[in-house]
């Protein structure tokens, strides 16, 4: 026995077999190039991601450059003196999703907001590719001095008309735009605050904040300074996969995205009661004072909340006025629908024999509305509603027709939604 345990050991030391040992070097070659891969991959990552945070988050030179031209006398605004004189506005998070409009969380008054901010050198047309018609570049050059209060409020109506439509509310919103300008109330718009509120006109966003203004669906606007602007704190997202890395997020099979949602959404009655308000503002978009709207990009990432489960659009870059999707489209060169696309998704139908896109859309609100909220509340939905609320959406999400032609029936069918999620939570907490 004293002898088998003295020789144990060196059975440990016998040579591998001649098979193996011819893998060996075969395996370690496998492992060096697999752990090469591995941190080129990671480097390369690393770079992607380093390098596009620094594309998109860029506030630091937005503030550097609006505190400049406020200090020339060039621009003006309400909260100017906060943000480059007192330092009382404090930017937080990034936020941004475009290097061209910058978006940071951050804290002014002891209140949460969202500071935004255009960086115009940024807006090349490769970053403005998938978006609507090009704006001019804003570089407070308008108006010119020697310019009217008469031919400053022509200016503005002209500008509202075109991007709105004739409608017979512009000059009262046209007064709400002059009032707005002269933010220290003194009675007179000074060339300084002329130049700032026009700059805001042409954010896409401000001017719908302005139209939408009386809509509680829609983030109040705080303040301004140029073109530098303060909204209500950014709401909580619907969208779990919010919290991903974007480079991971179209790996992920939509399947993943249902299942966080599930495991990481609101309770179902809570996502009723922020379907309800999305419904609300889909009403809201349409035939409203300032005429009709259009969402250009029906995403959950897009749908947000507050603290009591109240809906609020999330970003309003994506929302586009009838008459301005028009324009855009009306005329315009195409061989199929897919090459009449304004924004991400409302598409006009093409034409082929003229191979010109008309000038309006194929589907309504409703019908993508509907589509979304088909894969946000059926998942989890009480067994006795699922089935009538499945059949709703799926009626809901195939309307179709011109967008314009379809009123009557899309009332009705909102209506009829709206009612049987109310229905479900109504005379209880959740409602």
């Amino acid at each position: 026995m004293r002898r088998l345990r003295r020789l144990a050991p060196l059975a440990l030391l016998r040579p591998f077999p001649k098979g193996l040992q011819g893998r060996l070097p075969g395996l370690r070659v496998k492992c060096v190039l697999l752990v090469w891969l591995g941190v080129c991959a990671g480097s390369w990552m690393a770079y992607l991601r380093y390098s596009s945070h620094s594309e998109l988050c860029r506030g630091h030179v937005c503030q550097v450059v609006i505190c400049d031209q406020y200090r020339k006398g060039i621009i003006s605004g309400s909260i100017c003196q906060d943000l480059c004189e007192r330092h009382r506005v404090e930017w937080g998070a990034c936020l941004s999703t475009a290097p061209g409009q910058q978006v940071y969380s951050g804290l002014w008054q002891d209140k949460a907001v969202t500071i935004k901010c255009g960086i115009e050198g940024a807006l090349n047309s490769k970053a403005r590719s998938d978006l609507g018609p090009r704006r001019e570049l804003v570089l407070f050059d308008k108006p010119t001095r020697g310019t009217s209060i008469k031919e400053f409020r022509e200016m503005t109506f002209s500008f509202l008309k075109a991007n709105l439509g004739d409608l017979p509310s512009l000059p009262a919103l046209v007064g709400q735009v002059l009032y707005m300008a002269d933010f220290n109330k003194d009675g007179r718009v000074s060339l300084a605050e002329a130049k700032s509120v026009w700059a805001l006109l042409q954010r896409n966003e401000f001017l719908l904040l302005l139209s939408l203004r009386e809509k509680e669906h829609a983030s109040r606007l705080l303040g301004y300074c140029g073109d530098l602007y303060l909204t209500e704190g950014a709401p909580h997202s619907s969208w779990p996969g919010a919290v991903l890395p974007p480079l991971l997020r179209p790996l992920l099979p939509p399947a993943f995205h249902r299942a966080l949602q599930q495991w990481f959404g609101p309770a179902w009655p809570w996502r009723a009661k922020i379907a309800i308000g999305l419904l609300e503002f889909v009403e809201e978009l349409f035939h409203g004072s300032y005429g009709t709207f259009y969402m250009c990009e029906t995403t959950l990432a897009n749908v947000g909340y507050t603290a009591t489960y109240d809906f609020k659009m999330a970003d309003l870059q994506q929302v586009a006025p009838e008459a301005a999707v028009r324009r855009f489209l009306q005329g315009r060169h195409c061989e199929n629908s897919a090459d009449c696309t304004y924004g991400h998704d409302c598409r006009a139908p093409c034409d082929r024999l003229i191979r010109q896109c008309k000038g309006d859309l194929i589907r309504p609100n409703l019908a993508k509305v509907c589509e979304l909220l088909r894969d946000y509340l059926l998942p989890g939905a009480p067994g006795a509603l699922r089935e009538e609320l499945g059949q709703q959406l799926r009626t809901c999400s195939t309307l179709s027709g011109l967008a314009s032609q379809v009123e009557a029936h899309h009332s009705l069918v909102l209506s009829h939604l709206k009612t049987l999620l109310w229905k479900e939570i109504s005379n209880t907490k959740y409602s």
